[in-house]
């Protein structure tokens, strides 16, 4: 060659400057199988993966698993990449994060779980992404955001949550959110939000809360006025269609239209019935309590402790799970049931039903008495002996059953009039039918029954050899002349058959036409 320079070191030359060529992108030795790998970029979408695929190279930034079947992320799947800075988890089959899953990416950036299907978040699922900027959770399923979900992460600049179904945001679901500029609940279930769940956000700029039920009360009053005094500038011409939902005479209008006079809320009113029960040893129990009011109230059930040596105890609130006392109660809007099994002597006590709405709240008492007497515990049943019982030795029944001893006296009163009511009732209905019954059987015949009536017909004479039996729907018989049988049809026509009298008393004294018919009804 003219340049002198050996080929040998030529070949070596072009193979070390082989990888910097731009169409050629180098392949990273530990790349796992299926997946692209450039710089500090992995590529590992739509590849139908179950798990995190092992092997990435600990120097990833940016790694891409979308589109894939990912429904779980292993206990240390994310561990060797702490470089991290980008994740792409969108579009897979997630259930759940499990608390801390992301703890070893303190460098991530930009998280992005769009399009799974989590239902919940747990308080510590975010723990150790303190540089997140941007939270991506939109398409999910989630109904609920609990209090201080996202409390760490202090650095979050954009979270988006549109496209789930959360009816339910705590007063410090956001709590820790001191730098969130972009905030998007738009397309979900809510039906209101609190002051306190903005309070935290002192660098919001931009808040999106569109299409959502919204139910225009008083707890929502606080949003139209604060829209109008300072919060339109973190609405865009879009957002600020703010639409009621209900009640029914607010539908359709926009929350900034609705005068605040028309923000009403309607505190609740609560009734337990009835008020005190007795209740015997191993019994299982159930009171309930119904709440009224607008906004439908939420209803709790507390069991208020006895205080000892002049010193008060807390509350002990049964609400949605077993209680220490074998006994557990429902938290509901408009009624809460409180259930206790195994009934034991601590059972015994005063309770308290508590229903509270933007409104207000009211509390009812209920007291539980324990029959320490009686418990009725299973036995098996004992064989009958035909043996008679001494005469005064038989035994008591009692009078009423546990359901109807548990009522008040007036219910019961109002049950045994009742029943007297339907009683009578019954009584006069049937001296009603018996007496229609007698009426039937003295009705008397209609005129002419039973009478032998007799015609003058101008077709021609008329015998008994012409007449047809017949019968009525109402079982009477009648006689019915046939013209088309011969008028003496078992006499010879030579000798015309004597005409028998008409009965005494009901033909005397009548000469017949020589052309007569006689027509019969019995």
């Amino acid at each position: 060659m003219a340049s002198g320079v050996p080929p040998l070191l030529l070949l070596l030359l072009g193979l070390l400057l082989l990888p910097l060529l731009p169409g050629l992108p180098p392949r990273a030795t530990g790349c796992p199988a299926a997946c692209r790998c450039y710089s500090a970029t992995v590529e590992c979408g739509a590849l139908r993966l179950r798990v995190v695929p092992p092997g990435i190279p600990p120097g990833t930034q940016t790694l891409f698993l979308q589109d894939n079947s990912i429904a779980h992320l292993e206990q240390g799947a994310l561990a060797p990449l702490a470089a991290l800075r980008h994740l792409y988890l969108h579009n897979n089959t997630l259930r759940a994060l499990e608390s801390g899953a992301f703890r070893a990416q303190p460098r991530l950036l930009e998280l992005a779980l769009t399009g799974n299907r989590l239902r919940g978040l747990r308080g510590g699922a975010f723990v150790g992404l303190v540089q997140l900027r941007v939270l991506y959770l939109a398409g999910n399923q989630l109904a609920k955001l609990l209090d201080f979900t996202f409390l760490h992460l202090p650095r979050l600049q954009e979270l988006h949550l549109q496209e789930n179904s959360i009816e339910l945001l705590e007063d410090q679901a956001l709590a820790g959110l001191s730098s969130l500029a972009l905030l998007d609940l738009s397309r979900n279930q809510l039906g209101t939000i609190s002051r306190e769940a903005l309070q935290p956000l002192s660098s919001l700029q931009v808040l999106r809360l569109t299409e959502n039920p919204w139910r225009c009360d008083c707890a929502l009053h606080w949003l139209g006025s604060w829209i109008k005094e300072g919060g339109r500038r973190l609405l865009s011409s879009r957002d600020k269609k703010i639409t009621c939902a209900e009640p029914p005479r607010l539908a359709l209008q926009s929350l900034l239209e609705v005068s605040g006079g028309s923000l009403i809320c309607i505190p609740p009113s609560v009734n337990v019935e009835p008020p005190e029960l007795t209740a015997n040893l191993g019994e299982d129990l159930q009171v309930a309590c119904q709440a009224s009011g607008y906004p439908q109230p939420l209803v709790v059930w507390r069991k208020v402790p006895q205080p000892r040596d002049g010193k008060p105890q807390a509350q002990a609130q049964l609400e949605g799970g077993t209680s220490g006392l074998g006994g557990h109660a429902t938290r509901d809007t408009g009624s809460g049931m409180l259930f206790l099994t195994n009934i034991t002597l601590a059972h015994a006590g005063k309770y308290e039903c508590e229903a509270a709405n933007a409104g207000g709240r009211a509390r009812v008492p209920f007291h539980l008495l324990v029959n320490a007497s009686r418990q009725q515990s299973p036995q098996p049943p004992a064989p009958q002996a035909p043996a008679t019982r001494p005469v005064g030795h038989e035994p008591r029944h009692e009078t009423g059953s546990m359901a109807f001893r548990a009522l008040g006296l007036a219910t019961q009163t109002a049950i045994a009039a009742a029943i007297a009511l339907l009683a009578l009732t019954a009584l006069l209905l049937a001296a009603m039918i018996c007496r229609r019954r007698r009426r039937r059987k003295k009705v008397p015949a209609p005129p002419g029954e039973g009478t032998l009536f007799v015609n003058d017909y101008s077709d021609g004479p008329c015998t008994f050899a012409q007449l047809e039996e017949f019968r009525d729907e109402r079982g009477h018989e009648m006689f019915v002349i046939d013209r088309s049988k011969p008028l003496f049809a078992e006499v010879p026509p030579e000798e015309p058959p004597e005409q028998n009298p008409p009965p005494e008393g009901l033909m005397s004294g009548l000469r017949l036409p020589p052309r007569v018919a006689y027509e019969i009804h019995c």
